[in-house]
């Protein structure tokens, strides 16, 4: 996992893979793209192509790559497991919150937005 978030962490290879997940490019077509030396992006596609992100072919004269979302698979479960905890949590403070709220309503013997309606 570690490759893959190394690999992530610079926005021109964020952008790289964003436009393979589109479709597969030659590297020629990758470079062109961006306002850095050739051999800037050769490297760039060398650190994807190191985390398992793209793989390339040789297609008569032209490398063309293709993105490969398998390694983000644990990244993304990693991450879904740090998002969705909070959710639940959230979720169920609330319910809490309404459980207290129901037991203090049938406590006092009238629904709070029938004693709101008495005090306004």
């Amino acid at each position: 996992m570690d490759e893959v978030v190394t690999a992530i962490a610079d926005p021109v290879r964020r952008q790289i893979l964003t436009m393979l997940h589109a479709e597969p490019l030659a590297a020629g077509d990758i470079a062109q793209r961006f306002a850095i030396s050739r051999p800037a992006i050769s490297r760039h596609l060398r650190v994807l192509r190191e985390g398992g992100l793209v793989r390339d072919e040789l297609i008569g004269r032209k490398r063309i790559y293709r993105l490969d979302p398998g390694p983000l698979a644990e990244l993304v479960d990693w991450l879904t497991g740090l998002v969705t905890t909070d959710r639940w949590e959230r979720h169920l403070d609330a319910l809490e919150t309404e459980v207290y709220r129901t037991r203090r309503e049938r406590r006092s013997g009238a629904p709070a937005a029938h004693r709101r309606e008495h005090t306004a």
